[in-house]
Parts: C-alpha cells; sequence; structure tokens
C-alpha cells in the first residue's frame, strides 16, 4: 500500500465518521426542538402531528443532504473512489445516491467504487438508526397526543 493509499483510506474514514457524528447530533437536537415545539403550539392533534411528520421528514432530507455533499467531496479526488453511473455525476447524483443508500433501498443505478464504499456503509447503518429513532418518537409522541 502506497502512502497515498493509505492517506486516501484515513481522510475517508474521518470524512464518514465525521459526518455520522454530525448527523446523530443534527438529528438529537432537531428532535429536541420538535419535542419543545409540540409541547408549545396550541393545534388540535391532527394537524400537531402533521408538523411532527413533517419536522421529521425535514430533519432526514436534512442529514441526506449531508451524506450527498460528502459524497460530492470526496469523489473530487480520484483516490477516494467514485459513484458511477451511466452519465456523469453531479451533486443531485450525490443527493440521489445518498438518499438511496440512507433509506437502505439500494436501487444500484449509482454504484460506489474504491474507498467511498466505507461512507455508504455507514450511511446505511446510520441511516437505518436513524429511522428507527424517528419511528420510536413518533410513537411515543402519538401516545402522547392520544392519551391527552
Amino acid at each position: 500500500m502506497s502512502g497515498a493509499e493509505f492517506h486516501s483510506y484515513v481522510v475517508v474514514a474521518l470524512v464518514s465518521l465525521a459526518i455520522v457524528i454530525s448527523c446523530v447530533l443534527l438529528h438529537y437536537e432537531a428532535l429536541s426542538v420538535l419535542t419543545g415545539v409540540l409541547k408549545r403550539i396550541r393545534i388540535r392533534p391532527r394537524p400537531r402531528i402533521l408538523v411532527m411528520i413533517l419536522g421529521i421528514l425535514a430533519i432526514h432530507v436534512v442529514e441526506i443532504w449531508v451524506f450527498g455533499i460528502g459524497y460530492w467531496g470526496l469523489i473530487q479526488n480520484p483516490l477516494h473512489g467514485k459513484l458511477v453511473a451511466v452519465h456523469p455525476i453531479g451533486l443531485l447524483d450525490a443527493v440521489y445516491y445518498s438518499a438511496v443508500s440512507y433509506t437502505t433501498l439500494g436501487l444500484g443505478d449509482v454504484a460506489p467504487m474504491g474507498n467511498i464504499r466505507f461512507l455508504t456503509g455507514l450511511e446505511s447503518l446510520s441511516g437505518f438508526v436513524l429511522i428507527g429513532w424517528s419511528v420510536s418518537f413518533t410513537y411515543l409522541e402519538m401516545d402522547r397526543f392520544w392519551r391527552g
């Protein structure tokens, strides 16, 4: 392994960990803010649930964009890997790939090559956990709304 290859491994690993940590912290803070908003707003339960769901979806969209921008930044250096498709990859393609990975959908029309695959694995795991966290949050909030 050359020095450049090792450096690329380290860069991809550090960027991946920074993105995951950022998204976990973002999710925690956003759910905390959303909890406060839901407690303060004086609207009926049905519209309140819609506010909650739209807030959660917005959180996930932001997290997908964080990962997508990470992919886009990493693929600017060919040593870190690339995203392969039948067309040249732009920023929105990287965000699309991020959404497919985050949701663990895995369509396969865009594929990672090289070291960047590490970020893909971490994103799928992180997305699965963060979506599960949102499901738990939704259940608890809806239970509170319905109990009065």
